[in-house]
C-alpha cells in the first residue's frame, strides 16, 4: 500500500478485512473461562428437572386448605436429594425442604416462618397461599433440548455453572493463536537487572502480556538488540512458529528503527505504516499468508493504547465475537487538541447515578508510562475539531475492567 498517513477509521477497517478464523479444540469446562464457544450447549434435561422445592416448610394440598383446614398432622421429611415420597392422606402435610422434588400428591409449599409446629402437628398461620407456592416448577427455566449458550459466547462463571448442570465436562472453543511480543533496542534491559544511566528496564512486552491475559492470550517475549542482520534471522524464525507477532518500538524513522525494513525483505506485505492518531501514529500494521504482524512504537503509552483499539477487536473478530466498542462517556470538562488528529485522551472514569463520565487527566506525553497509574480508560476523540465540550459523548476503552 502507499505510504500516506492512514486514518484511524480506516486503519481499523484494514485490521479487520485481517481477521482470521481460528481453528476449534476441546477443553475441560473447567479451563474454558474467557474463551470463545464454538458449539451450542443444549438443556439435556428440563430446568429445573422435576417440581423443586424452593423454600424449607410444609407441602401439603391446597383444595384442603381452600375448604379451611388448618392444622396438619406431618407423614415424613421430603429431604433434597431423596427420592420422592408420596402424601397419603390429603388432610396431613410433609415437611419439604429447599431443593428436594415436591412430594406426590401436593401442590403447595407453606414456610416455616407462617407455622407453628408442636407433637408432630402443624398449626398454620396464614389465611392466604396462590397456587403452586415456593415451588419451582419443572420446566419453567427451559425444557430439554432448549439453546441454553449459543455458539460465539464468551465463556463466564455464568457460563461455567450451565455446562456443568447440563454434564458438559468437555467444551468446544476457539484456539487461541501462538502471540510472540518482540522489544527490541540496546537501551533496554530486564525487569531484575540495574539499569545503567542511559538505558531504562523493559516494560512494554510486559503491558502487552498483562493486556493479552486479559483475552486469555498466554504470550511469549523475546528481546532483540539493534543489528539488523540478528534482527532478520530471529524475525524470520518467529514468522514461521507464531500467528501474531507484537511489536514494541523500532518502527519510526530513526537510525536504528530497523522493524518495518527488515519486515519488507521477510517479504511481509505491509498495509499501512503510520496512523494519523496521537498517541502511537508511527503503528506499522502486515501480514504474510496466514500471519498476521501489528507493530507498535515504542513509546509507553502508545503501544498501550494500540493494543486495545487495534488487536482487541481483531481478536474478537477472528474468534466470532462482537468486537464493537459500546462503552460512552460524558466530557466531565472542556479540553482543547490543536493537532488534526485522533486523540486518545487519558481520562478517570466515574459512575455518577447510571451515568459516566470521563474526567482528562494531564500527562506529559506517550513515554509518561507512570501516568496511566492516575487514570482509567482512554476517550476517544475525533480527528475533524479542535475543542470539546464539557457534556459531550465520546466513546472510550476501559483498561480497569474486563
Amino acid at each position: 500500500m502507499n505510504s500516506k498517513i492512514t486514518s484511524s477509521q480506516r486503519a481499523l477497517e484494514i485490521i479487520l478485512d485481517q481477521t482470521k478464523k481460528f481453528d476449534i479444540e476441546k477443553v475441560d469446562f473447567t479451563n474454558s473461562l474467557g474463551r470463545t464457544l464454538k458449539e451450542d450447549i443444549v438443556a439435556d434435561r428440563d430446568f429445573p428437572p422435576f417440581d423443586r422445592v424452593s423454600m424449607d416448610g410444609i407441602a401439603l394440598v391446597s383444595n384442603t386448605f381452600n375448604k379451611g383446614r388448618r392444622a396438619f398432622k406431618i407423614e415424613g421429611v421430603q429431604a433434597a436429594g431423596s427420592k420422592q415420597l408420596s402424601l397419603n392422606n390429603s388432610e396431613n402435610c410433609m415437611e419439604a425442604m429447599t431443593g428436594a422434588v415436591l412430594p406426590k400428591n401436593t401442590d403447595v409449599v407453606i414456610q416455616y416462618e407462617l407455622l407453628d409446629i408442636k407433637n408432630g402437628i402443624v398449626n398454620v398461620n396464614t389465611e392466604d397461599i396462590k397456587d403452586f407456592q415456593n415451588i419451582h416448577k419443572k420446566g419453567l427455566d427451559r425444557k430439554e433440548g432448549d439453546i441454553l449458550i449459543t455458539k460465539d459466547t464468551i465463556i463466564s462463571s455464568a457460563e461455567i455453572g450451565v455446562l456443568a448442570t447440563v454434564g458438559k465436562s468437555q467444551v468446544t472453543v476457539a484456539k487461541q493463536p501462538k502471540v510472540m511480543i518482540i522489544s527490541t533496542g540496546n537501551e533496554l534491559v530486564e525487569v531484575d537487572q540495574m539499569p545503567k544511566d542511559y538505558q531504562i528496564r523493559r516494560s512494554n512486552v510486559y503491558t502487552l502480556i498483562s493486556l493479552l491475559k486479559r483475552l486469555n492470550i498466554n504470550a511469549v517475549s523475546s528481546h532483540i538488540l539493534d543489528d539488523k542482520e540478528n534482527l532478520k534471522t530471529k524475525i524470520k524464525s518467529y514468522l514461521k512458529e507464531y500467528d501474531v507477532l507484537l511489536f514494541s518500538g523500532a518502527v519510526s524513522k530513526g537510525k536504528f528503527d530497523f522493524i518495518p525494513e527488515v519486515l519488507d525483505e521477510l517479504g511481509v506485505d505491509k498495509l499501512f505504516h503510520r496512523v494519523s492518531q496521537r498517541p502511537g501514529k508511527p503503528f506499522w500494521f502486515g501480514k504474510k499468508q496466514n500471519k498476521t504482524i501489528f507493530a507498535f512504537p515504542g513509546n509507553p503509552v502508545s503501544t498501550f493504547v494500540s493494543c486495545m483499539k487495534y488487536f482487541y477487536p481483531w481478536f474478537q473478530k477472528s474468534t466470532g465475537v462482537d468486537f464493537a466498542n459500546n462503552k460512552f462517556a460524558v466530557l466531565a470538562e472542556d479540553f482543547t487538541f490543536k493537532p488534526d488528529l485522533t486523540y486518545f485522551l487519558q481520562v478517570k472514569i466515574e459512575n455518577r447515578k447510571g451515568t459516566v463520565y470521563a474526567t482528562p487527566v494531564k500527562g506529559k506525553g506517550s513515554g509518561d508510562l507512570a501516568n496511566l497509574i492516575d487514570a482509567d480508560a482512554f476517550l476517544e476523540l475525533t480527528a475533524d475539531r479542535n475543542e470539546f465540550k464539557e457534556g459531550e459523548v465520546f466513546p472510550y476503552f476501559n483498561y480497569r475492567s474486563s
